[in-house]
């Protein structure tokens, strides 16, 4: 089963200082982080924000690649949590068939942006993603971040419009 989530902010980490996507439940208050790469964080706020870069950027060369082979993204789907690293599948639609690409959660995101479709996390990838601690001390802080983006109000999180 999967759950439909839409992106409830693009932040810092204040710890690590690395960008974090956090990904709401849209049936629930459930959040979900997801750390992610400086340059893939620009191309998924550049598209939140409607901003436009003087040349294509590479999630601007992928839709454009999409949309001139006749195919359209039809949903992207973070499908496992493997070793704390997520993965994720573009389900692509071309010509009547239905094309599933491997994507870093990132880049899906990224994309499913420039698409306007749905994003999904894989149910088992939800409940592991707030289960996911190796010891006590690590949960102490896991429930602590949790409780922090919880409590995250819009103008620390900005308001963006899907």
């Amino acid at each position: 089963m999967e759950i439909e989530v839409r992106i409830r902010g693009l932040m810092m980490d204040p710890a690590t200082n690395m960008p974090i996507v956090v990904l709401k439940d849209v049936a629930s208050d459930a959040v979900m982080p997801i750390w992610v790469g400086i340059f893939e964080a620009q191309s998924i706020a550049f598209e939140i924000e409607k901003l436009a870069a003087p040349r294509p950027m590479t999630h601007d060369l992928a839709r454009n690649l999409i949309h001139n082979l006749n195919a359209s993204l039809e949903r992207v789907v973070i499908s496992e949590l493997r070793d704390e690293t997520f993965f994720a599948v573009l389900w692509l639609k071309q010509g009547g068939e239905t094309v599933m690409v491997d994507a870093r959660p990132s880049d899906a995101i990224a994309l499913a942006l420039r698409f306007d479709c749905p994003i999904y996390v894989a149910e088992k990838v939800m409940d592991s993603a707030r289960l996911s601690t190796s010891g006590p001390a690590e949960s102490a802080s896991t429930e602590q971040l949790r409780g922090w983006l919880e409590g995250l109000n819009d103008e620390d999180l900005g308001r963006y419009k899907m």
